[in-house]
């Protein structure tokens, strides 16, 4: 049976929901189920205008903000234990406050505070200028800078599941028009969600995309002696500070006041369908989550290490992509950008699931030793030319 969906956002048709509330009491189909929706937006400061959906499956509770890509702001446990970091911004922070093409080509950090932050589409790495000095790809691209132009929300009563889906153009007259089409699904008293994305190159000549989930922890799951567990193929230290702590590239240290980051590029072993996965745990195994990825889809991972001081962003980053958030031309010259023909869609998905019990976590390190039985890893020691721009 297909899914049962009310229109929250169709610009097209001008339609537009300010609030929606789903409450056990309200009769609702959705509300029978034991679900908990509620949507608003939000007034007053750098989050004036943001639309936000708050989901409570029963066991999970999350947020969707049409208004920044459809990216996943925030995700917890039902008894408050906290998955995604807190970021030094407070956010949601509106696009309107983003200025992208800020000259130093960082402006997208001014908006930064996502659990599930899609980089991309026309680009997703590192900034990138040319040779008299502007800016041509700013960081990590625009898509979570851009709004839902129609969102919808509803239940699918056979798979018991709730489902959110979106549409966002990123488009520019004589550049790329790519629309990325989302499906977010999350069934009813489990711990874990699923992303669907859809990008669909609207223009009638041949484009180019890039596409990375940058899905950040933090909370009650980082903290000293936390481990990340994956199965390795290749791993590469991304510059000379990683290279230098490559021995402990998957433990975790406490906050440390001044720390810089270190980012980690990987290839991941898969089993024959191309599926493979990872989980970080912290110190005593007793509370986990894993990010499942297709590699055929998401041939690059990326570790982000930021083990800076509370204040300052304690986070860490767990990054499927199309390729490595090098710049744009380098990633290009390496063949690791995505074509696609006029009017051609290309579908990417990923998994998200929340392990609170030391069964679970072990469960999920299971598999991981199963898909590593079957790989030696190669562990590159400085960076590689064709993979790290410098």
């Amino acid at each position: 049976m297909a899914a049962k969906m009310q229109t929250l956002c169709d610009t097209q048709a001008g339609i537009y929901l300010n609030t929606l509330d789903v409450a056990p009491d309200d009769g609702s189909e959705l509300a029978k189920a034991g679900v908990r929706i509620k949507k608003r937006t939000l007034g007053g400061g750098v989050s004036d205008g943001v639309d936000v959906i708050w989901v409570d499956n029963g066991v999970m509770r999350f947020t969707v903000l049409p208004t920044r890509g459809m990216g996943i702001g925030s995700l917890s446990l039902a008894d408050g234990r906290r998955i995604g970091w807190r970021s030094p911004i407070r956010g949601p922070v509106h696009p309107k406050f983003v200025n992208l093409y800020d000259p130093s080509g960082l402006g997208w950090l001014d908006g930064f505070d996502e659990f599930l932050c899609r980089c991309g589409l026309e680009s997703n790495g590192a900034p990138e200028f040319d040779a008299a000095g502007k800016l041509l790809y700013p960081l990590h691209g625009k898509i979570a800078n851009h709004p839902a132009h129609r969102v919808a929300i509803g239940s699918d009563d056979a798979a018991q599941e709730i489902v959110i889906t979106g549409e966002v153009d990123e488009s520019r007259l004589f550049f790329s028009k790519l629309r990325l089409t989302t499906t977010v699904r999350v069934k009813l008293g489990e711990s874990s969600l699923s992303v669907r994305d859809e990008v669909t190159n609207l223009a009638a000549t041949p484009g180019e995309m890039e596409l990375l989930y940058h899905i950040n922890f933090g909370g009650d799951l980082l903290g000293e002696g936390a481990r990340l567990i994956a199965p390795i193929k290749q791993i590469a230290p991304r510059n000379a500070h990683a290279a230098a702590d490559l021995d402990r590239w998957d433990v975790y240290s406490g906050p440390k006041t001044g720390f810089v980051e270190q980012v980690y590029f990987m290839e991941l072993a898969a089993d024959a369908n191309g599926r493979s996965q990872t989980l970080l745990c912290n110190r005593d195994g007793s509370l986990g989550a894993s990010v499942h990825c297709n590699v055929q889809q998401l041939p690059c991972f990326s570790l982000w290490k930021n083990t800076a001081a509370a204040d300052d962003g304690y986070v860490t980053g767990l990054e499927p992509g199309t390729n490595f958030p090098n710049p744009r031309s380098f990633e290009q010259k390496h063949g690791r950008t995505v074509r696609l023909e006029p009017g051609e869609t290309r579908a990417f998905e990923i998994g998200l699931e929340v392990h609170d019990s030391a069964a679970a976590v072990e469960h999920s390190a299971g598999i991981i030793r199963e898909l590593q039985s079957a790989a030696s890893p190669l562990v590159h020691r400085d960076p590689p030319t064709d993979w790290c721009a410098g």
